[in-house]
């Protein structure tokens, strides 16, 4: 092993922190690039609510998890998986524990700590850190000569292999930006269309009354369920978020790549929202008919089958007020409020990207066919998956996984 040998890791993510780990430990000079004032700013941000490192379902359903990009992913996810995961962190002195869903999170909830931890670690085995260093992603990456702009003027990096670990196209300001996918393009790399997922969605349109009343307040103990047009289906129970436009929340980003892709398939998605999903059909029809006597419909619902809230609010959005008097109608309803959506979020808000490096480009060590000696890793890759650890759990094996390609690239 030698250190005549240089590695530059740019983007100062999971992906790319875990390539540095990998590559550090192979004996090379690592040297991780990134063009923000610190690395890990999205990783931080993702454990202010606590931060969800991955989790502890079974092997084989938590591959379920990548779709269509299973068998890719599967080989780097086998090796640095949930269990890896938790012994890496307890490695770094964190000890985790698993929550009443499944997902794995640091003891004390947060990522400041665990980041901390990390970047001493790194730091002691070698690596070198440029911060404010903005990859300018011109043609000479194919010789492993880099430009930069950083805040003294343009730097110019010699590098025996490069590792690619950019972010996806979500969250700008915290340094993903997407803007290497021309860049990439133009050297030949296949890339998909870079799409948001795990994203929230714009509606039809609500009324004045009940965005004005509801934007911000949760649907809760719900469940949804939707088929598109090639009978792929969803159906979950959860919780999600009514927004001054539409809905966002944990229980629509995880149906959030096929409302997505319907959309652009078809111009809209009509979900399935059923308010009371620990009810039968039967059993919200029996109640909504039970002679109600002086009391207001609204007061029935509430007392029948504690409809109130953003629940009754919808129901109105969805009938119009000769049909609320309707206790078929009605029950229906209850059961399946249809909410058509129109279009996905932004892509900057977006929790994750969909699409980027295509697989087929690569090789089985994640090489660029086109360019040797460059490797990609992490959310710059096309794959997609929703939010239970599973987004960052891929993103840090394949950045080890990059990282292993490279080192055998350079005969370590």
């Amino acid at each position: 092993m030698t250190l005549s040998q240089t590695v530059a890791v740019i983007g100062g993510g999971p992906a790319g922190l875990m390539a540095a780990e990998v590559l550090s430990a192979s004996g090379v000079q690592v040297r991780v690039y990134d063009a923000m004032p610190s690395v890990g700013r999205k990783f931080l941000l993702a454990g202010r609510g606590g931060l969800n490192l991955t989790h502890s379902e079974p092997f084989d359903v938590f591959m379920t998890r990548f779709g269509e990009r299973r068998a890719q992913l599967e080989p780097m996810l086998a090796r640095f998986g949930p269990q890896q995961v938790r012994e890496w962190a307890a490695g770094l002195g964190i000890e985790t524990f698993v929550g009443t869903s499944g997902r794995v999170f640091p003891t004390d909830m947060k990522a400041a700590p665990l980041l901390r931890a990390w970047l001493h670690r790194l730091r002691a085995a070698g690596v070198q850190f440029h911060m404010r260093h903005r990859w300018l992603g011109d043609a000479s990456l194919a010789v492993g000569s880099l430009r930069f702009a950083t805040p003294t003027g343009e730097a110019i990096v010699k590098a025996d292999a490069v590792v690619l670990a950019l972010g996806g196209a979500s969250w700008a300001r915290l340094g993903s930006d997407g803007a290497w996918a021309p860049w990439l393009q133009a050297r030949g790399i296949d890339i998909a269309p870079l799409l948001p997922a795990n994203c929230g969605f714009d509606g039809a349109g609500w009324s004045e009354h009940f965005a004005s009343r509801f934007a911000g307040q949760p649907f809760k103990s719900v469940a949804i369920s939707f088929t598109d047009s090639q009978g792929r289906r969803f159906a979950r129970k959860g919780e999600f978020v009514a927004t001054a436009t539409g809905i966002e929340g944990s229980l629509i980003y995880a149906a959030s790549a096929l409302l997505r892709d319907e959309i652009a398939a078809h111009g809209s998605a009509t979900l399935l929202l059923d308010l009371l999903p620990d009810r039968s059909a039967e059993q919200v029809l029996a109640a909504v008919k039970h002679p109600r006597g002086a009391r207001s419909l609204s007061s029935h619902l509430k007392s029948r089958l504690g409809l109130e809230g953003i629940k009754a609010g919808v129901l109105h959005e969805a009938l119009s007020r000769e049909a609320m008097q309707d206790p078929v109608q009605l029950a229906a309803t209850i059961k399946a409020v249809p909410l058509r959506l129109v279009a996905p979020r932004p892509m900057d808000e977006a929790i994750s990207t969909a699409g980027g490096v295509r697989f087929e480009a690569l090789d089985e060590g994640l090489m660029a066919s086109v360019v040797p000696g460059v490797f990609v890793a992490g959310e710059m890759l096309d794959w997609e998956a929703p939010t239970g650890g599973y987004l960052l759990t891929a993103s840090m094996a394949s950045g080890a996984a990059a990282a292993r390609g490279a080192i055998r690239t350079l005969g370590l």
